[in-house]
């Protein structure tokens, strides 16, 4: 059976409503959660952009049901693979069991922030290849020692391991994600319904793995305020993974999207409160094979009436998928 999610989007609110947003989400009956991991958003009117393994500690104890997962984490420039593994495992024991790590290749966007410069793609994932099989073997316990193309690991260990191993998924965009994710993660991660990366998937190992894709919407009773606001925070998704993985900063976003127009985003974004345009959009990743779907609702001060609604309406319609 299909699972439906909701998500934190970080570059939308503030640490205290997120948990204010998926502790009311947990209550309405949505099956899990995801977190996005930044330090920018995409456009300044997003406007927030908090620390997500922060935010992540605080819901893990302010709900009890509801699972918790990074969509997703770069384990390579911000951030160190070995301080992920910590992060991850503490995670799991904070939540009793909850977390999964979603990994990716991640953007410029946040990722230029330390100053190491920004990798070409094949090396991006060169990288992050490494730095799953570094992560994975501290999950193992024990010590961890390795000079690698990429990360040095010196002595390292996980002191506090948690009896449910953390699983590992792997966001994908082409066949070498794919075959990266096929062989080292325990599930994959799409934000396009494209059944041909799942077939990629399956191919290098991901057979009857779950998979875990996400969808923008955009709920309002009123569907033109909806579309302008999508428009207003949402046209960056317009652009493509080959774009939006470059991009340095919300000013490059900003001019790089002048051009979209609200009819544009309203076309991949379900806006208004029609029902069926909202459950059609999430058919079509369903009938691409994927497991889970996670909805992001556009708009951080409009979480609590999309909740509602998704609550009286969206999900049990969702249920007879």
């Amino acid at each position: 059976m299909v699972q439906f999610g909701y998500t934190m989007m970080t570059e939308q609110a503030g640490p205290r409503a997120l948990v204010d947003d998926v502790v009311a989400a947990e209550r309405a009956g949505f099956d899990f959660s995801v977190t996005s991991d930044h330090y920018f958003p995409w456009l300044e009117s997003q406007g927030h952009a908090p620390y997500a393994w922060s935010v992540l500690g605080a819901a893990a104890q302010a709900t009890s049901s509801i699972g918790l997962m990074t969509y997703v984490t770069c384990p390579t420039v911000r951030y160190h693979p070995a301080l992920v593994a910590q992060k991850a495992a503490t995670l799991q024991l904070l939540s009793a069991g909850r977390f999964r790590l979603g990994l990716g290749s991640g953007e410029n966007l946040n990722e230029h922030v330390v100053g190491a410069g920004w990798p070409a793609a094949n090396v991006r994932l060169e990288m992050l290849e490494e730095a799953v099989e570094i992560i994975g073997a501290l999950f193992d316990g024990g010590y961890v020692s390795r000079h690698g193309t990429h990360f040095d690991v010196d002595n390292a260990k996980l002191w506090d391991l948690p009896e449910v191993r953390v699983p590992l998924g792997i966001a994908v965009s082409g066949e070498r994600s794919c075959a990266i994710a096929g062989r080292l993660a325990d599930l994959v991660i799409a934000t396009e319904p494209k059944p041909e990366l799942l077939a990629d998937f399956d191919r290098h190992g991901g057979a009857r793995k779950p998979r875990v894709g996400q969808l923008p919407v955009c709920y309002d009773l009123d569907r033109d305020t909806a579309v302008e606001r999508a428009h207003d925070q949402f046209r960056w998704s317009v652009g493509g993974w080959k774009v939006n993985s470059e991009l340095p900063g919300p000013a490059a976003f900003d001019q790089a999207t002048q051009y979209v127009r609200p009819e544009d985003v309203a076309q991949s974004v379900p806006c208004g409160d029609d029902l069926e345009e909202f459950v059609e959009a999430v058919r079509a990743y369903t009938e691409a094979g994927f497991t889970e779907v996670a909805l992001v609702q556009v708009g951080g001060a409009h979480q609590q009436p999309f909740i509602r609604w998704a609550h009286e309406e969206l999900l049990p319609a969702l249920r007879t998928l």
